[in-house]
């Protein structure tokens, strides 16, 4: 478990690193041969990307740290263990399966897009023509990976679309009838 709380440890940093940007907080980082090769954080509205998860930008880091140290990334990805903060969405659980990753370490579920159980479970699934399954520890530093979580949603999403951001009415404006936007 040690290990698993040093990464995470890690992982969240990169996580504070994308609420800092105004990105759901959700970090990173693929291990190989006890090393880090590749970290992610969400980049989703950075890039206007909406697959810019932190997963997958770092799976694509690790092909580029393949690539530039001379390393089969089939092999690579085959021996690979990821730590992020939480539960991976569908999206990102099927990519880390087509990835051939064999374990993922995650701080707290993800009870609305969640891929590795918490809605569907692409983990482990019979689902052949996705990949092969792979295992999962759950639960490391979820307190922490929640409180971040927590940071981003009590603000608004200035990204978000203009009828989707959330209102933000005191109790005073509401009980007197006025609408302040």
């Amino acid at each position: 478990m040690g290990d698993h709380i040093k990464w995470m440890t890690k992982a969240l940093d990169y996580a504070d690193e994308a609420l800092k940007k105004g990105e759901v907080p959700v970090g990173c980082i693929f291990v190989y041969e006890d090393e880090e090769i590749a970290t992610g954080g969400n980049r989703v509205n950075e890039t206007k990307n909406a697959t810019s998860h932190a997963e997958i930008v770092a799976i694509e880091k690790v092909m580029n740290w393949c690539a530039e140290n001379g390393h089969d990334q089939r092999e690579v990805f085959r021996q690979v263990t990821l730590y992020v903060t939480v539960e991976p969405c569908i999206l990102c659980a099927a990519a880390l399966r087509q990835m051939s990753v064999p374990l993922v370490v995650y701080g707290c579920g993800n009870e609305r897009f969640g891929g590795c159980g918490s809605i569907l479970n692409i983990a482990r699934d019979p689902l052949p023509s996705v990949g092969e399954s792979f295992d999962i520890v759950k639960g490391v530093m979820a307190e922490e990976a929640v409180l971040l979580l927590k940071q981003f949603y009590k603000g608004e999403n200035p990204h978000a679309p203009e009828d989707k951001r959330k209102s933000k009415k005191s109790k005073d404006d509401q009980t007197s009838g006025e609408d302040v936007h």
